[in-house]
């Protein structure tokens, strides 16, 4: 299914958010005029010679339909490591805004609120739709831990997600 189709309007991820997670290096001085957002150089993180920033990625992942974000008005960014045990569950939510994620290990398998589910692997890249209507769970049917780089993308002051009932979905 077409992303634009599944969650509507979308902006492109400005480049200061990409530098932020460790996707793309950008010099200090673009990452803190871009889009009117603004990063702070790394100052106590510095290569002995020169004073050039240590840019150290946490992971990388590929979305192969692409990545876009729609934020409008002041907007929360906040990045998380979220690790699910095998059998563990994230449980029924929704978030206010979109979470962008890189799966760094395990298999993580989502449900969404069609019942429709989804199975991402070690560099797969996600983007979970936000809203109210948008119900999904992620659950760890493996052997081994599933680590989730998040960047949550929330209006001002919004939780980065909220407990949902299951939409009639097996479980």
């Amino acid at each position: 299914m077409d992303m634009r189709a599944r969650w509507g309007r979308w902006a492109t991820v400005p480049v200061a958010v990409c530098a932020a997670w460790g996707l793309v290096a950008v010099p200090s001085s673009a990452a803190e005029t871009t889009a009117g957002a603004s990063a702070t150089a790394p100052s106590e993180n510095t290569a002995a010679t020169g004073g050039e920033p240590v840019v150290e990625p946490l992971t990388e992942g590929f979305a192969p339909e692409g990545v876009a974000i729609d934020a409008e008005g002041p907007t929360d960014v906040a990045q998380k490591v979220i690790t699910i045990p095998p059998g563990g569950t994230t449980d029924w939510h929704t978030h206010a805004g979109p979470l962008l994620g890189v799966v760094e290990s395990g298999t993580l398998t989502r449900t969404l609120d069609d019942c429709s589910v989804e199975v991402s692997g070690p560099g797969d890249a996600l983007v979970e739709p936000h809203g109210a209507d948008h119900a999904h769970v992620g659950r760890n049917l493996g052997d081994e831990p599933v680590v989730l780089y998040a960047t949550y993308v929330v209006p001002h002051g919004a939780p980065l997600s909220e407990p949902a009932e299951n939409p009639g979905c097996p479980e």
